[in-house]
C-alpha cells in the first residue's frame, strides 16, 4: 500500500491541537499548534543539525499541507 506523505490526524482528548502524520522517514507527529514533534524511530546516532533541519523543513510542508487540506472544505 501507497500511504500519502502526511495524514490529517484528530483526538477528541485534545481538540483544540492539530496533528499532521508525516509517514516517510523520519515518521513523526507534529502539533502544528505548536509545532511539537514526537518520533516514532530511534534517530540516535543520526546527525543532530541536519535531523532538525528537516524537521524545521516538515513542520512547514506539514503546515502547507493541512492550509491545502482545510482550504477544500472552505
Amino acid at each position: 500500500m501507497n500511504l500519502p506523505k502526511f495524514l490529517l490526524a484528530d483526538n477528541s482528548n485534545y481538540p483544540e491541537d492539530i496533528f499532521v502524520l508525516h509517514t516517510e522517514y523520519p515518521r513523526l507527529l507534529i502539533n502544528l499548534k505548536d509545532d511539537s514533534v514526537e518520533f516514532f524511530e530511534d534517530l540516535s546516532g543520526e546527525n543532530e543539525q541536519e535531523l532538525a533541519n528537516e524537521v524545521s523543513s516538515l513542520i512547514e510542508e506539514a503546515g502547507n499541507f493541512y492550509d491545502e487540506q482545510v482550504g477544500e472544505y472552505e
